[in-house]
């Protein structure tokens, strides 16, 4: 049986939208993609099963490149590994996989979950026990001694074993990515700044380069990726030119730091939703509950509006996702991030290149993800309105009428015509 969606809006997820697309699925795979002009595609039988969207956008699955999924309303630090038991998590991370799926989002990057959660939880993905998105999986946060996350006091005798790896030193860091590598993760995520709603100063850098040498050497070297949480202009230059393959944040960014970052070939993932949803705050209700965060949030606001657009010129692949599931971003609200990136003055169409290209890209599927082309494995969307003209038309769930992850249907709203009909 084929899946037929005809009169659809097409975003393929690079191109300008095209009126009147007719896009056929046969099993997980795309097999024709037919607008005006183009050769027209075959004729559905009565087996097939076919889809009148009537104007409705067609668009690719986006990719969440900042994932936290077993993040339960975390006030502070001491959340993420000491208010539930990983079990208890590990139920929350499901249900957040699930939401995210059904949000518009068929793919994730993972940036940290404690014990391994993500690793088991890409597993039960993958063997169909639950639902989610495919998942690139994320383990524990590989650390200095005494950096941010290395947070508890030493006399409460925690460990941090499930949270952290705290290392020190080139080979200590080396151990610790084939460690994490060893328990089943697909990226590696270190702390190279504090900043960002974490302890240390903005200015300090927790890791040396030799450091960060060691640990990205170490992932390449078995085929995985590896991403850091970093702030300053220093970390960032150090982590291009160490080969990570995410810069998360990038708040210090200047003219010599995006000639680095494009030479060295880095994707930036700047998870502007963090700032942008507390400065939003305070623009609706005239205060905001981090009053003393506002102006750092301002800055970061403005940095980044002066130089996503740089990004882009210099072709640097720009990554959404944010760390949702802390108390004022609370899981499910993950396309609200968008808006962040249209009021820093990016286009839409840009920003939905970001979450689809782009994701697919950086999971090294680039060539079959991302995009509604012929061969490509079906991971779809269908939208009430235009996301290329309104993003915000992608924060209402209830305006996506179809998922479709791997050529099966996720949810669908939509009204199956006739197969009598559809045969003529």
């Amino acid at each position: 049986m084929r899946t037929f969606f005809r009169g659809a809006n097409l975003l393929d997820g690079t191109n300008p939208a095209r009126a009147d697309v007719t896009v056929v699925l046969e099993d997980e795979r795309i097999t024709h993609v037919a607008g005006p002009g183009d050769a027209p595609a075959p004729q559905p039988t009565p087996e097939d099963q076919v889809f009148e969207v009537a104007g409705k956008t067609l668009m690719p699955g986006m990719v969440f490149c900042h994932f936290h999924p077993a993040y339960d309303n975390v006030a502070n630090l001491t959340d993420i590994d000491l208010k539930h038991p990983p079990t208890y998590l590990t139920l929350v991370a499901a249900k957040n996989a699930e939401l995210l799926l059904h949000s518009g989002y068929t793919g994730s990057v993972g940036a940290g979950a404690a014990n391994f959660i993500e690793v088991q939880l890409r597993n039960a993905v993958e063997k169909g026990l639950i639902q989610g998105p495919r998942i690139t999986a994320c383990g524990r946060d590989v650390v200095t001694t005494g950096d941010s996350v290395d947070m508890h006091p030493d006399w409460w005798s925690l460990k941090m074993s499930g949270l952290a790896r705290i290392c020190d030193g080139p080979d200590e860091f080396r151990k610790a990515v084939r460690e994490e590598i060893k328990n089943g993760v697909d990226i590696v995520k270190l702390y190279v700044t504090g900043g960002h709603g974490l302890p240390l100063d903005y200015e300090v850098m927790s890791m040396t380069e030799a450091e960060l040498e060691a640990a990205v050497e170490a992932a390449h070297e078995r085929g995985k990726k590896i991403r850091g949480h970093i702030i300053n202009k220093r970390g960032i230059l150090a982590s291009a030119r160490a080969g990570l393959d995410i810069i998360d944040h990038c708040d210090g960014l200047d003219e010599e730091a995006v000639d680095v970052v494009a030479e060295c070939g880095s994707y930036v993932a700047p998870s502007l939703y963090f700032s942008w949803n507390i400065l939003d705050d305070k623009k609706r209700n005239g205060t905001s509950s981090f009053e003393s965060w506002v102006p750092e949030m301002e800055r970061t606001f403005e940095s980044h509006a002066r130089w996503l657009p740089e990004l882009e010129k210099a072709g640097i692949p720009v990554l959404l996702g944010d760390d949702f599931g802390v108390g004022w971003m609370p899981h499910g609200d993950y396309a609200r991030e968008l808006l962040a990136y249209r009021d820093a003055g990016v286009d839409p169409l840009t920003v939905l290149r970001w979450a689809t290209r782009n994701g697919a890209a950086v999971t090294g599927r680039a060539d079959e993800l991302g995009s509604i082309e012929v061969g490509f494995l079906a991971d779809l969307l269908v939208v009430d309105g235009d996301p290329s003209q309104d993003l915000a038309v992608l924060t209402d769930r209830d305006n996506l009428s179809a998922i479709v992850k791997n050529g099966e249907f996720v949810t669908c709203a939509l009204k199956r015509e006739a197969s009598a009909s559809a045969a003529q």
